[in-house]
């Protein structure tokens, strides 16, 4: 079975082309390949596959083989995969997730992609709908406590769940320890993604990232864009900022026009191979 390694500001999948292969368990293979010494390395397995409705299907796992609703950097992988390899002759793709289609548009220099802009549709803010357990209209500085300490949480989902918590010096700060105890949560039902931002100024943040069922990862675009909205939301950023992650920077707009997310980045092909 052949596959491509690529990553999207460091966030790295194993990437399957499934109009040409069959997965039979991908949930499975997404746990042996993403093991970082026995396996290809890797936040998790994409497979990408045709659609009824779209150009193009995504299907992602996670590290531990958890399904996942979306990813941002992934989808730019994905967009670079289906052009540079032949897939399509189209700059501007409708991408099926299971958070819903997603607009891809393709930048090209030297017939290879260099950056895609991606539409991530609307920020999902209601609790019930992002699940957090959490009463009004809106989930903004929820009080979360972990380990005696009280933080402040805001929560909005860009198709699957994300708990912002601003914090004084991210580079210092606890992600895996205070990570892995929200993301199991009582308060959040299908666990969560925990994103800490340290606001610089209104238009640089600073962000790592615990992901839901991978750990730390270099960076995670529907957190970049969750990060953006609660930042917004909280008077501390504009509705656009440069978003600095351990593996490189995305630009993140939230367009009051439509109140659409928009999310630009890099995607890079690491190397291809073969499983067998």
């Amino acid at each position: 079975m052949k596959f491509t390694k690529m990553h999207g500001a460091g966030n790295d999948y194993v990437y399957i082309n499934g109009f040409a292969e069959k997965v039979e368990n991908p949930a499975e293979l997404a746990i042996k390949v993403s093991n970082r010494n026995f396996g290809i390395g890797s936040d998790g397995l994409v497979l990408i596959l045709p659609s009824a409705t779209c150009d193009f299907r995504m299907s992602m796992f996670n590290a531990d083989g958890s399904e996942a609703e979306m990813c941002g950097n992934a989808s730019r992988c994905v967009g670079k995969y289906v052009y540079d390899f032949g897939l399509t002759t189209k700059t501007q793709i409708t991408l099926e997730t299971l958070a819903g289609v997603k607009n891809l548009k393709l930048n090209v220099e030297n017939g290879e992609v260099s950056s895609v802009c991606v539409d991530m549709g609307e920020p999902i803010l209601v609790p019930a709908n992002i699940p957090v357990n959490a009463e009004g209209e809106t989930a903004i500085n929820i009080p979360i406590e972990v380990n005696g300490v009280t933080y402040k949480a805001t929560c909005i989902s860009m198709g699957n769940p994300h708990a912002v918590i601003f914090v004084d010096d991210v580079a210092n700060f606890d992600v895996h320890g205070i990570g892995r105890i929200i993301e199991n949560h009582p308060l959040f039902p299908k666990r969560t993604n925990v994103e800490f931002c340290q606001v610089v100024s209104p238009s640089v943040l600073k962000m790592r990232v615990w992901e839901r069922g991978s750990g730390e990862t270099l960076a995670c675009g529907t957190g970049a864009c969750a990060t953006l909205v609660a930042a917004s939301l909280n008077g501390v950023s504009s509705n656009e900022a440069k978003l600095e992650l351990l593996g490189g920077d995305l630009n993140i707009e939230w367009r009051k026009s439509d109140n659409r997310i928009y999310m630009t980045g890099p995607a890079t092909k690491v190397f291809s191979g073969e499983l067998y």
